[in-house]
């Protein structure tokens, strides 16, 4: 089956791959609708990864992923859940995906710092025009002085 071999491989994520056996896989009853169906099945799929100890990522990328998780982090492992879905294998396709995403958005290097600009002598000019030509709008609207 094409799900099971996506579901049992290392995960991708960006240029690395997580080996599988640093996740670890749960499997709970769903909550929510789904009459007896719900009650039998252990549909609900929670994905954990150990952050602090998976050495795939690497120094750099793991010290990146443990301050930009922290608030999501429980022990260094990240966890997500899945339970959208009537079948395990959905479920567990759809945790994976999740938990790639959060992870490459971690482990992504900072966008590059501004560069600093300041506006032009003619800019400046057309800036001011611009503001003295909406106040005299203005005043022009304005009831005539009394004299």
């Amino acid at each position: 089956m094409a799900g099971q071999e996506e579901t049992t491989g290392g995960l991708a994520v960006g240029p690395v791959t997580v080996p599988a056996d640093a996740l670890t896989w749960r499997f709970s009853r769903s909550s929510g609708p789904g009459g007896q169906h719900v009650n039998t099945s252990d549909t609900r799929v929670s994905l954990s990864l150990d952050v602090a100890s998976c050495r795939a990522l690497g120094a750099t990328r793991r010290a990146r992923a443990l301050e930009r998780l922290e608030g999501r982090l429980v022990d260094g492992v990240l966890t997500v859940s899945a339970q959208t879905h009537r079948s395990q294998v959905r479920n567990r396709v759809e945790a994976r995906e999740r938990l790639a995403a959060i992870l490459a958005e971690a482990i992504a290097p900072p966008p590059p710092e501004r560069r600093k600009t300041r506006p032009s002598r003619s800019a400046k000019r057309r800036r001011l025009e611009a503001k003295r030509r909406r106040g005299d709008v203005k005043k022009a609207r304005s009831r005539p002085p009394m004299d």
